[in-house]
């Protein structure tokens, strides 16, 4: 299967390259190409590409102006950081939405929808493509956790969302502090609490830390690309978003 890869940051480039090449070695990355005028340019020329993933955001603007200046035949599968787009992913020949950090499980589920479709009818591809539309449809309005249940001394008490500065893991255990500095043991996974929590409103910074937009008090560019949060309350270490994330944070902080 000959693929190209549309993404504008290096490091999900090459991590999609990487999951793609364990799940069949017989997938080629032809390019990979980071804007939307060289996606054009390439595109414009003949090409054998079966399969496109293509981020939304890429250096010069967002990927669905390309098919304002050419007629994309070619399957595609969308990867974003965001879910907002996901009804216009689907009217541009999309066959399937990944919300990055893409994992390969999710990959190879998208992959094999592919060769599914590459081998169908046109109306078994139509009926695919309705009910793709309603999960999609699913995805535009999520529901998300509003209260925690924490122990205070003796009691039991909700805690609400809303309340809640940043969640981040200390030798194993995973904390939730308020915006007036109180500490509260929840007892989930912080890739748990990042799956049922709002990610317009909350980020997954790095390893230790999910913060709310709410607490961030400034932003400071650090050495090579990467960026220092200082939140309220302040935390004992440095909040660090790497170079690899800096753009996709910014454009939460945008959204």
């Amino acid at each position: 299967m000959k693929v190209l890869i549309i993404e504008d940051e290096i490091a999900a480039a090459e991590h999609l390259k990487y999951l793609l090449e364990r799940i069949n070695i017989e997938i080629k990355v032809l390019t990979i190409l980071d804007s939307v005028k060289s996606s054009v340019k390439y595109l414009k020329e003949a090409n054998d590409i079966q399969l496109i993933f293509m981020d939304i955001h890429l250096s010069d603007g967002l990927s669905f102006e390309i098919f304002d200046i050419i007629n994309i035949q070619t399957p595609i599968i969308f990867t974003t950081a965001y879910n907002q787009y996901a009804i216009k992913a689907f009217k541009v020949n999309s066959i399937d939405y990944l919300l990055k950090p893409i994992n390969i499980e999710e990959l190879e589920e998208a992959i094999n929808k592919f060769k599914v479709l590459d081998n169908s009818t046109k109306e078994d591809t139509t009926s695919f493509q309705v009910q793709e539309l309603l999960k999609l449809l699913k995805i535009e309005n999520p529901t998300y956790k509003n209260n925690y249940l924490v122990q205070k001394q003796d009691t039991l008490l909700p805690l609400s969302i809303d309340s809640i500065a940043f969640f981040t893991i200390d030798t194993g255990i995973v904390k939730a502090v308020t915006l007036d500095n109180k500490s509260f043991i929840i007892n989930e996974k912080l890739e748990d609490i990042e799956e049922e929590i709002n990610p317009k409103q909350f980020y997954r910074a790095n390893r230790q830390y999910i913060i709310n937009k709410d607490s961030i008090v400034n932003i400071k560019p650090y050495f090579t690309g990467k960026l220092i949060l200082n939140i309220k309350p302040p935390t004992k270490e440095k909040i660090m978003i790497s170079r690899a994330k800096s753009k996709n944070f910014k454009d939460w902080i945008n959204s």
